[in-house]
């Protein structure tokens, strides 16, 4: 995302210094057990919405530069880097020796994936934009944060890098928003009204399988929330058109 990871020094320094304790002390973690059946179980859909989820960020990404044929080097870039994402989830479940369930991560995807092919077929640049550049990063990276806390060791560092990828890379379609805002506006209100409400929808359904990894929906939701009105200001919404837009989470 384009969005700047804003941390002070002196919250850098707790941080670490938590870490630290940790790490002398795995009790306080209060981590779930990774060796579990139910643990496993849950983690074969947790773990194939992830790497279905940057499958889907490189398909559309090629697909965006078809759109923006002036990106293409750059959009191909981000591509690379989601399969690369989808490398290191693949080999987190490989590390539990878990079997990822693509089928039902493919189901979980299929309504946006849906929405983000009719608009791309009608040359709808905009909702295309919204559905990864917005949604689809922002579930990903409060998802992301979430899970970092109590993943196991393995995931952990490999979740880490690529939440530092995701904020670090510049986000090409946040900025063609931006600089479109003037023009795009409408489409991109009406475009909200439609696909918001199915990442809570999303959510709901996956809320069982992260308690499992002791991952809370509502904290989830409230991270999405964060990340997705962060991208909305940056992009130059102000506070009312953000708030209207926020409300078609509420279904």
């Amino acid at each position: 995302m384009h969005n700047e990871l804003k941390i002070t020094d002196m919250q850098t320094l707790e941080s670490n210094k938590k870490t630290t304790e940790e790490s002398n002390n795995p009790v306080c973690l209060n981590l779930p057990d990774f060796t579990t059946d139910s643990y496993k179980d849950a983690y074969s859909r947790i773990n194939a919405i992830v790497i279905e989820g940057e499958q889907e960020a490189h398909d559309n990404y090629l697909s965006i530069a078809t759109l923006i044929p002036n990106e293409l080097e750059e959009l191909t870039k981000l591509a690379r880097m989601e399969m690369k994402h989808k490398k290191g989830f693949t080999a987190c479940g490989r590390n539990l020796g878990v079997v990822a369930d693509m089928e039902f991560a493919k189901k979980f995807f299929s309504k946006l994936h849906g929405n983000f092919q009719i608009a791309l077929e009608k040359g709808n640049l905009t909702t295309c934009l919204l559905i990864q550049a917005i949604l689809i990063e922002a579930f990903a990276i409060s998802a992301y944060n979430v899970y970092i806390r109590v993943a196991d060791p393995f995931a952990k560092k490999i979740t880490e890098g690529v939440v530092k990828d995701e904020y670090l890379h510049l986000n090409y379609g946040q900025e063609w928003l931006k600089e479109n805002l003037s023009t795009c506006k409408d489409e991109l209100m009406e475009a909200n009204k439609v696909n918001l409400p199915l990442i809570k929808k999303m959510l709901d359904e996956v809320a069982n399988d992260a308690s499992v990894l002791a991952m809370d929906k509502e904290e989830l939701m409230e991270e999405f929330m964060i990340a997705y009105q962060d991208t909305l200001m940056e992009i130059g919404l102000d506070n009312r058109e953000i708030a209207r837009m926020a409300m078609a989470a509420i279904v």
